[in-house]
């Protein structure tokens, strides 16, 4: 699959993925480094170019992770991948990357959205805890506020889709909560999203369709957005 889309001299950009504890709470971007494809090894591993800012090497370590994307003849791909190994050879140094997910078309700004069925649960957030949000604060909710049961029908690392018999209203913010399959193990996310649009389904009167945007989600939680996302999509390939 690799070498299908890739080809030796394609440019990437890596960026870590930041597995520190802070991580979830700093929300910063995480540096981009630059390389190129120098050979492709098998169908998941390739050597590149050790990253460059100006004259300087950058020391990638070994057994990092990084999101990978390649800029091919006329598309991007996009995947996550682990340096396995570097060395000098030939007055070049190189970096061992081993792929640990599916490569994937990427368009950026956008994200692959990843149809499902995942029960969730959401409500309207209040002015306070509107406020608290803008603040930077941790989101604290007011207890015994009523939540509405919805199902997500297709989720990415940028917001989600999901059907319920309440209706909110365009731009506003709400709290949503889910379960997302996570080392094998279920997680929970409770997440906040702001709303883009809304439509009856025109089959099911009563019934809407909201489509959601995160607010202010954290790099962290991204990553394991997309990231099981990857995974339930390399188990569907597999069955198939």
């Amino acid at each position: 699959m690799l070498s299908k889309f890739v080809s030796v001299g394609d440019k990437i950009e890596l960026q870590a993925l930041d597995r520190s504890p802070d991580a979830s709470q700093s929300g910063e971007q995480q540096k981009t480094y630059h390389s190129r494809v120098i050979t492709i090894l098998s169908e998941d591993s390739l050597e590149i170019a050790m990253p460059m800012e100006q004259t300087k090497l950058i020391l990638l370590p070994v057994d990092g992770e990084y999101d990978l994307v390649f800029y091919t003849d006329g598309n991007l791909y996009q995947c996550f991948a682990r340096i396995v190994d570097r060395y000098k050879s030939n007055n070049a140094y190189i970096l061992v990357v081993e792929l640990t997910s599916n490569l994937r078309k990427f368009q950026r700004r956008e994200y692959y959205r990843f149809s499902c069925v995942l029960e969730m649960n959401a409500r309207t957030l209040q002015e306070e805890e509107i406020q608290a949000i803008e603040e930077k604060a941790p989101l604290e909710l007011q207890p015994n506020l009523p939540i509405k049961r919805s199902v997500i029908v297709d989720i990415s690392g940028g917001g989600l889709r999901f059907i319920s018999s309440q209706r909110y209203e365009p731009d506003s913010l709400i709290y949503c909560s889910y379960q997302l399959l996570k080392g094998g193990n279920r997680k929970q996310y409770e997440v906040v999203g702001q709303v883009l649009a809304v439509k009856e389904l025109e089959n099911k009167p009563g019934t809407f369709e909201h489509r959601v945007q995160y607010y202010n989600l954290d790099v962290r939680t991204r990553e394991e957005i997309i990231k099981f996302i990857f995974e339930e999509e390399r188990k569907s390939r597999k069955k198939d």
